[in-house]
């Protein structure tokens, strides 16, 4: 397992670069805009910690109050196998609330509440039941 992002929602993309970066000194990885989505990721990173990066994710026109409940999205692992591991959680009485239904990414929450993103390490796997067909529950 390799831990690779935390996720924060921001509410004005601009005002947080200027203080993740110019402030505390982290440096823009990489930037992903979904139009479709209306959303904008961008990664950021510590000059000394490239490996651990912090997500910063901006919905476009989004009028919602993030709170403190919202404002921090998840954890994000990647794992050998994402099947493996679902059902590892589940025996553990974990929910699975977003299903690997494509082969490549879930989530579930922590005992705190803590959101997790689960990505496949590689190439997605082929579909697979029981996940192919499972809904999605709660939030994540």
């Amino acid at each position: 397992m390799k831990y690779l992002h935390s996720m924060v929602r921001v509410r004005d993309l601009d005002a947080a670069l200027r203080f993740y970066c110019e402030g505390l000194g982290l440096r823009e990885v990489r930037r992903r805009e979904v139009p479709q989505g209306k959303y904008t990721l961008v990664f950021l990173s510590a000059p000394g910690s490239p490996e651990s990066e912090i997500e910063l994710t901006y919905n476009w026109g989004s009028d919602e109050d993030y709170g403190s409940a919202r404002n921090f999205g998840h954890l994000a692992f990647r794992v050998d196998d994402i099947y493996a591991t679902c059902a590892r959680l589940q025996e553990m009485g974990v929910a699975i609330n977003r299903p690997p239904r494509d082969g490549h990414m879930a989530f579930v929450r922590s005992p705190d509440l803590i959101s997790i993103e689960l990505l496949q390490q590689g190439d997605a796997l082929p579909p697979a039941e029981p996940w192919a067909s499972m809904p999605n529950s709660g939030q994540w």
